[in-house]
């Protein structure tokens, strides 16, 4: 899931993603990877949360859609229940999660 908080004072929205353990059970690693990252699954690593969550923050531009999954793990690639929606991805046969700005 993720929210979305409008700076006042920079072009840009802080969007905090979070992944909850009750998604991903006892992952050890979660990648934030998407359009914002040129899909590069070595990078957005994501922070885990005491609770075991995983979480990170990006400053996103404004007024664009930017498509993005989680990969688990190394493994396994999932996408986020709170979408604005999601289109076909080219590369894994699945649909990517979009958050619009």
């Amino acid at each position: 899931m993720f929210t979305k908080q409008y700076l006042k004072t920079k072009d840009v929205c802080r969007v905090r993603f979070k992944v909850q353990k009750k998604v991903i059970g006892t992952a050890e690693k979660v990648n934030l990877v998407g359009d914002f990252n040129d899909w590069d699954e070595k990078v957005g690593t994501m922070k885990k949360l005491k609770s075991g969550d995983f979480s990170a923050v990006l400053d996103l531009e404004l007024d664009r859609s930017y498509q993005f999954r989680y990969l688990v793990d190394d493994t396994r690639w999932i996408n986020d229940e709170s979408a604005d929606i999601y289109l076909p991805s080219p590369f894994h046969g699945e649909d990517n999660s979009v958050i619009t700005i």
